[in-house]
């Protein structure tokens, strides 16, 4: 991808089918978040939950990274990248409804892993870096990291990384069983779309329910996750157009024709 022009977007997206393709465009700042950025990234957030067209959406950076974190630059000057009720980067504190898939190039350190952690699954490029090396400049990773990358890599590794500062690689967190696949460079975001389009062969609602339900059994009892399933989504979505759709399609033995209701 190319160097941004002055008036161009810090967020650009992209209708591929069934997905959206999202890319933070600040290269030569490596796409740190600034308050710009945020912003723009919670638009197209909104743009990919708002859509009914669309189903799954795919997050990368423009340039070497995905990317850097936080803008230092902004943030010694007063600026914090935040969106009220959405957190750092406008995703970390509330994320899309729909499945979102983070494809990384390069790097995603400091706020750019907690951006990538708060997507659903993670695509990345041979020997790209990971890593949230907020103590070396005086901080630590406050949007979600420190809890949030023990769920996905083991504990000592996470206290590791969060103590020393040095990042793990594509091929390490694939073997901790964070990212589900890796790429030759410069292929993340075509393996990502690729993802993304068997995923959105399956039913709008279904989808939701899945991702939603997975997430929120993190620190539920299954008692309470009982409760949750079948107060939020149960009726919604066995009682749905989709759901008899889809039954009505498998008897046929034709494609289901999903409407996302």
């Amino acid at each position: 991808m190319s160097e941004t022009t002055e008036n161009e977007a810090v967020v650009l997206t992209e209708v591929r089918g069934k997905t959206l393709l999202i890319t933070l465009n600040r290269p030569q700042a490596m796409n740190a978040v600034n308050a710009e950025l945020a912003q723009g990234l919670a638009a197209a957030i909104d743009e990919l939950d708002n859509n009914a067209d669309l189903s799954v959406g795919v997050l990368t950076g423009n340039g070497r990274g995905f990317c850097a974190g936080m803008d230092l630059k902004a943030f010694v000057e007063g600026s914090f990248p935040t969106v009220p009720g959405r957190g750092f980067g406008g995703i970390t504190q509330q994320a899309p409804k729909k499945p979102v898939i983070a494809a990384v190039e390069g790097f995603a350190l400091a706020g750019g892993l907690e951006v990538a952690l708060s997507c659903d699954l993670v695509v990345a490029s041979e020997g790209a870096k990971f890593g949230i090396p907020e103590t070396g400049v005086g901080l630590f990773a406050g949007a979600g990291g420190l809890f949030r990358l023990p769920r996905v890599v083991p504990y000592a590794v996470a206290m590791k990384m969060a103590l020393t500062a040095k990042p793990i690689t594509a091929e390490e967190a694939m073997g901790y069983g964070f990212v589900v696949e890796v790429t030759e460079k410069g292929g993340a975001v075509d393996a990502a779309i690729a993802l993304a389009e068997e995923i959105a062969k399956n039913a709008p609602l279904g989808l939701m329910a899945s991702k939603d339900i997975i997430r929120e059994s993190q620190g539920r009892t299954e008692e309470e996750l009982w409760e949750y399933q079948n107060s939020e989504w149960y009726d919604m979505v066995f009682k749905s157009e989709d759901g008899v759709e889809g039954a009505t399609a498998f008897a046929e033995k034709r494609a289901p024709n999903w409407q996302g209701k």
